[in-house]
């Protein structure tokens, strides 16, 4: 399945409960997207998502019916650090 990292850029520091995450993945299972890993900055205002989905238009319509935002959105390939060994 298709990588794609998502900028994402909150107006206020992102906390996240339980219920939030059990939510995200209700959402996210619904539209076919896969959460991998996330980087949050330092300040709690920006995160960088892995996910794997079908298409693009599965992560916006996941991110809009959760109402986060999905400012970027760029398809990746996987490279192995062995290659440079």
């Amino acid at each position: 399945m298709p990588r794609y990292v998502i900028e994402r850029n909150f107006a206020e520091k992102l906390e996240i409960d339980e219920d939030a995450k059990k939510h995200i993945k209700q959402i996210n299972d619904a539209e076919g997207v896969e959460w991998i890993f996330s980087f949050l900055s330092a300040d709690k205002r920006k995160t960088y998502c892995l996910y794997e989905a079908p298409d693009e238009d599965s992560l916006r319509k996941a991110a809009e019916r959760l109402n986060i935002p999905a400012d970027v959105i760029t398809a990746v390939d996987r490279i192995d650090p062995g290659i440079f060994a």
